[in-house]
């Protein structure tokens, strides 16, 4: 049986003072996730706002324990980074038996 699972995160980004600013600091962050994890990320949120952000995050694994670690692991990365402040994180699974 396998497993997919999808993680909304809501972000501020205190420092932006601009779009371009925040966008910078959501590409760095996107880009690190998808190089460290085996995710699918993007910007699925408050696009025009200037300090927040919403992220989505998209992970299929064989197993749900699989996938578990792997939301874990990815959300100690995102709320290490000091640039930003984790306002939400929620979890989604997908019904993969359809």
């Amino acid at each position: 049986m396998s497993a997919a699972a999808v993680l909304l995160v809501e972000i501020q980004v205190a420092s932006a003072t601009s779009l371009k600013d925040k966008r910078a600091v959501v590409r760095r962050l996107l880009a690190g996730a998808r190089h460290r994890y085996p995710v699918a990320s993007a910007e699925v949120g408050a696009q025009d706002l200037r300090q927040r952000a919403e992220l989505g995050f998209a992970a299929v694994g064989a197993k749900v324990s699989q996938v578990e670690s792997l939301l874990d692991a990815l959300e100690r990365f995102i709320w290490s980074h000091t640039e930003v402040n984790v306002i939400a994180a929620h979890r989604y699974w997908v019904d993969t038996d359809a």
